[in-house]
C-alpha cells in the first residue's frame, strides 16, 4: 500500500534532510508561503522600561495592541529603535516569547530581529524564532564583519537556517560597510525566501531604484530611516516601511491606506504634519518617547543608555521636557488629530 505524504509532512522531511546534510533550506522555503501580509507599515516596537530599569513587559504588550488598532500590517522587534544593544540575551529571548503570545489571534505579522555580532549569535536567535513559529525574521549585518564576503557568509547561514521570509537590513553592521544591492539580489536568487530588504543606506534612492528593478527576484522593498523619506519612497513604488514610529502608529497606518487609495494630496498633508513632529526631536530630544507616554502606551519615559551586566545595572536616562517644551509638543501634535484614530 502506497502512503501519501501531506504537504506539512513533506516540508518536515525536506527540512530534516537539509539540516542533516548541511544543505541550505531554500528548496523548502520556496514552497513555504508567508502566513500574513508582508506589505504596508511595519512598526519597530520601542522597548519600554520601568523606573528601575527592567523591561516593562506589560507596556510592550500594550504597544502591540496600539499598533494593531492603528491599522498597521506588522511589528518588528528588537531592532535599533528597540534599543537592541541595551538588551541582554535573556531579555531578547523572553521578548520573543512575549510577542509571539501577544500577536496570537491578531492580524499582525510578527517579524523577529535575529541579528548577532557574529554568525553563531545570529543562529541562536534564529533557532528561537523558528521554535516560536514567527511569521518572518530580519537581521542587520554582523558588526564583526570586515568585508562583503563576511556578510555573504553570515546571510547565507541565515538563509539556510530558516524557511520563513527573511528581511535583509542594510544598516547596523560594521562601520561604513553596507551590503551591496548585488549581494542582496544574489542572496534572494539563492534563497527565494530571503527576498525582502529594509533599505536605509546611501546612496538611498539609487539603491531603491536598483532593488525595484530586481523584481520579482526581490519580493519586498521597504524604506526605513524613521520615516524621513517615506513620501518619496511611496511614490517610487516601495512595498512599505519598517519604522520605529510606533507612537504615531495610527497616523502611519492612515497614511499608507490613503496612499493605497490614491488620495495623494491627503497623504502629502498628513506626511508634512508628521515631519513637524519628527524634526521636533532635534530641538526637544526624547519627544517621541514623551508622546508614547502622553498617548497612554508607556508608563514611563525611562530609557537605557547601556545594557545591564553581571557587575553593573543598566545606565538610565529619563525624558523630562519642561513647560515650554510640552507646549510645543502639544501644539504640533494637535495638527495630527484629524488623521488619528486613537
Amino acid at each position: 500500500m502506497q502512503t501519501r505524504l501531506s504537504r506539512r509532512d513533506l516540508l518536515k522531511t525536506i527540512s530534516v534532510a537539509a539540516v542533516g546534510s548541511q544543505i541550505p533550506l531554500a528548496a523548502a522555503a520556496a514552497t513555504d508561503a508567508p502566513k500574513k501580509s508582508l506589505r504596508g507599515v511595519f512598526i519597530i516596537l520601542n522597548t519600554p522600561f520601568a523606573a528601575t530599569g527592567e523591561v516593562a513587559w506589560a507596556d510592550l504588550e500594550r504597544e502591540v495592541t496600539f499598533v494593531e488598532r492603528g491599522g498597521c500590517s506588522g511589528i518588528v522587534w528588537p531592532q535599533g529603535s528597540s534599543g537592541v544593544t541595551t538588551l541582554t540575551t535573556a531579555e531578547r529571548l523572553r521578548g520573543m516569547e512575549v510577542l509571539a503570545n501577544a500577536v496570537r489571534g491578531t492580524r499582525l505579522t510578527l517579524v523577529i530581529g535575529v541579528q548577532g555580532k557574529d554568525t553563531s549569535e545570529m543562529l541562536e536567535y534564529t533557532a528561537k524564532a523558528n521554535a516560536l513559529n514567527v511569521d518572518a525574521v530580519i537581521a542587520m549585518p554582523p558588526t564583526t564583519g570586515n568585508s562583503l564576503d563576511d556578510y555573504r557568509r553570515y546571510f547565507r547561514a541565515l538563509g539556510g537556517a530558516t524557511t520563513r521570509p527573511v528581511f535583509v537590513q542594510t544598516s547596523g553592521g560594521a562601520k561604513n560597510l553596507y551590503p551591496s544591492v548585488e549581494l542582496i539580489v544574489d542572496l534572494a536568487r539563492e534563497f527565494p525566501h530571503m527576498a525582502y530588504v529594509k533599505e536605509e543606506s546611501d546612496p538611498l534612492v539609487p539603491r531603491m531604484r536598483a532593488e525595484i528593478a530586481a523584481r520579482p527576484t526581490l519580493k519586498g522593498i521597504f524604506g526605513a530611516s524613521l520615516g524621513t523619506g517615506w513620501l518619496y519612497e511611496m511614490r517610487l513604488g516601495l512595498d512599505g516601511i519598517i519604522t520605529g514610529m510606533g507612537m504615531y502608529a495610527d497616523l502611519m497606518g492612515r497614511i499608507w491606506d490613503m496612499h493605497e487609495r490614491g488620495r495623494h494630496d491627503e497623504v502629502r498633508d498628513a506626511y508634512s504634519k508628521f515631519l513637524l513632529m519628527r524634526n521636533l526631536n532635534d530641538s526637544i530630544p526624547g519627544t517621541d518617547l514623551y508622546v508614547m507616554k502622553m498617548r497612554g502606551v508607556f508608563s514611563t519615559t525611562v530609557r537605557r543608555t547601556t545594557a545591564p551586566t553581571a557587575g553593573a545595572p543598566a545606565k538610565l536616562t529619563e525624558v523630562t521636557p519642561n513647560f515650554e517644551d510640552v507646549k510645543e509638543i502639544e501644539f504640533r501634535f494637535a495638527a495630527l488629530k484629524p488623521y488619528l484614530s486613537q
